[in-house]
Parts: structure tokens; C-alpha cells; sequence
């Protein structure tokens, strides 16, 4: 890599050229990445890429001026100084959120960029330019607020919107819900089971361990599985996978946890504290985000949590 104060006019503006075909390259890749679901939004990112292939064509015509045909490949890797941004581009579904503020990252970068190299170079036409293409990148965000108004409308946002939050819920808050729920449940059973035969802590802690862990990898390669989400648009299934089965283990953990007290009275008290409070956080998600009346969620939630429960009781102590 090449320190920017090293660059030349000529490399200035070469680098200049190949970050604007790229930003415009990485806009149209949003705009397809969004267009099935956010169309609305898909059509700001293809006028947002037109945009910046007008800055390349304004900054390849005055190269040619200065330096002829012959346009050396320098990119922003290739130079110190540059943010490194991760591809999100290549990720489906996108994010809404994470694309615009992504793109606002872009646009306060290339507007740095611009003014940096106005500094260093001596050229006054190019400086003129490069000072220009400054002020138009940040300007970019009002550009991309004229544009909302025009093609983004209220309603049009508001339904985008929706269907951002619903993509939410099946990406992260279903799979998150279903490992915390069989988590917390599931592994009842088998816990006071084993508190209630052998009133050892430790004992009860490393079953309770096994089992957590053990059904984490259990439902994170079941949720992986189950499909690829390219129907359903439930997310990439390693995604989907890491989240139901982290949730599923951490839902294990948490009344797994208080066995680590050496007395079993104030452990099991403990224990069964963090199930109620467990419970209390599955009927609130169920509530906030599947739409299902709280008391409802906690009815169903608590009678199932507490069959388990006692079944564990029962079969620890017969």
C-alpha cells in the first residue's frame, strides 16, 4: 500500500476515477439487493448510482485532458488511509437500515477524500474540480432526502418499513425465540431431575451444562436445516443456526447457573427465580414482536414451563 501523500496529481485522479465507478457499482448493488422487497428505497440507490457515474464521467474527462487515454488501476485499497468497509452489498437480504447507514459512510469518506487531495494538488483546474465533487458529496444527503421525497413517500416508507420489522422477525426474533423458549423449557426436565435425586450441586451443574450445551447444537443445526431461506426469506441458515442455538444454550445456562451456589436449598430458590424470570422475558418477546395478547403468551408459556418443571420434581425424587 502507497501513502496518499505520496500520489501524484495523475494517480490522484485516477484513484478519484476508480472510487466513483465503485461507489456507483456498490449503489446499483443495493438497489438490487433491495428491489424485491424495498422498491421504493431500490429506486433512490439507482439514482444515487447514476449520480456518482456523472462524477466519474466529469473526472474522466478532465484526466484525459491532463493525461491522456491510459488510466492506471489504483483503488482505495491499494492506498493508506481508507476505511475498509465490509461487502455488505453482497449480503441478501439486506438490511435497510444497515444499507442507508452504510451509505452514509460512503458519501462522508469520499467527501474527505476530495477535499484531502484538493489540498495536495497544484493543478488549479484540478483542484477546482476536486473542491466541486466535494461539495456535491455532501450535499449527497440532501440529494438523497430530495429523492426520498420524490420516490420515498410517506406511505411508501411506512410500508417499507413494515416489511423491514417483519423480515426482523423472521430472521433474528423467531429462531431467537424458539432456542429460548426450548432452552428454558426443554432443559427443566432434566436439571431438577437430577437436583432433586442427588441434592449435589455440582453434580446438578454439570447436568445441566450438558444439556444446555447439547441442546443448543441440537436446535442451531435443526433451525440450519430447516430451510435455506430463499423461499421463506427467513435469512442465510448458518445465521438463523448461530442465533437459535446461542439462544437455546443461553436459555439453558441461566438456571443452570445458581447450581454453582454450594447450598442446595439457596440454589434451587435461585434456580427457580431466574425460570420465572425467564418465562416473564419469553411471554414479553412473544407479546412485542408475534403478536400474541401477554397474558395469553404467559398463560401458555408458564402452564408449559411448569409441567416440565414438576415432571423433573417427580422424577428426581421416585
Amino acid at each position: 500500500m502507497r501513502r496518499f501523500s505520496d500520489l501524484t496529481e495523475q494517480q490522484i485522479l485516477a484513484l478519484a476515477i476508480s472510487n466513483e465507478e465503485e461507489d456507483s457499482r456498490i449503489y446499483y448493488g443495493f438497489a438490487e439487493g433491495l428491489r424485491q422487497q424495498f422498491p421504493a428505497s431500490a429506486k433512490v440507490f439507482e439514482e444515487m448510482a447514476a449520480e456518482e457515474s456523472r462524477h466519474r464521467s466529469m473526472l474522466f474527462d478532465l484526466y484525459r485532458q491532463k493525461f491522456g487515454e491510459y488510466l492506471p488501476l489504483i483503488r482505495r485499497q491499494d492506498v493508506k488511509g481508507f476505511i475498509q468497509h465490509k461487502p455488505l452489498w453482497l449480503m441478501h437480504p439486506l438490511n435497510l437500515d444497515e444499507v442507508r447507514k452504510y451509505a452514509a459512510e460512503m458519501e462522508y469518506e469520499a467527501e474527505r477524500f476530495y477535499r484531502k487531495a484538493a489540498e495536495t494538488t497544484r493543478d488549479a483546474s484540478i483542484r477546482e474540480l476536486l473542491v466541486q465533487l466535494a461539495e456535491i458529496e455532501s450535499d449527497h444527503e440532501s440529494l438523497a432526502e430530495r429523492l426520498g421525497k420524490t420516490i420515498l413517500t410517506p406511505d411508501k416508507r411506512a410500508a417499507e418499513d413494515e416489511t423491514a420489522r417483519r423480515m426482523f422477525v423472521l430472521q433474528y426474533v423467531q429462531p431467537g425465540l424458539a432456542g429460548l423458549m426450548d432452552g428454558s423449557v426443554s432443559t427443566l426436565a432434566p436439571l431438577f431431575a437430577a437436583a432433586f435425586a442427588t441434592h449435589n450441586t455440582w453434580e446438578t451443574f454439570l447436568v445441566g451444562m450438558a444439556a444446555s450445551v447439547g441442546a443448543g447444537i441440537s436446535m442451531g443445526f435443526a433451525e440450519a436445516l430447516s430451510d435455506d431461506g430463499s423461499l421463506t426469506g427467513r435469512g442465510t441458515p448458518w445465521l438463523r443456526g448461530t442465533v437459535c442455538g446461542v439462544m437455546t444454550t443461553l436459555g439453558g445456562i441461566g438456571h443452570t447457573l445458581p447450581y454453582l451456589i454450594p447450598n442446595f436449598m439457596i440454589a434451587t430458590l435461585v434456580a427457580i427465580t431466574v425460570v420465572i424470570v425467564e418465562l416473564a422475558v419469553i411471554s414479553y418477546i412473544r407479546f412485542r414482536y408475534m403478536d400474541t395478547p401477554f397474558l395469553q403468551a404467559a398463560f401458555q408459556v408458564i402452564v408449559g414451563g411448569v409441567l416440565v418443571f414438576l415432571a423433573g420434581i417427580l422424577i428426581g425424587n421416585s
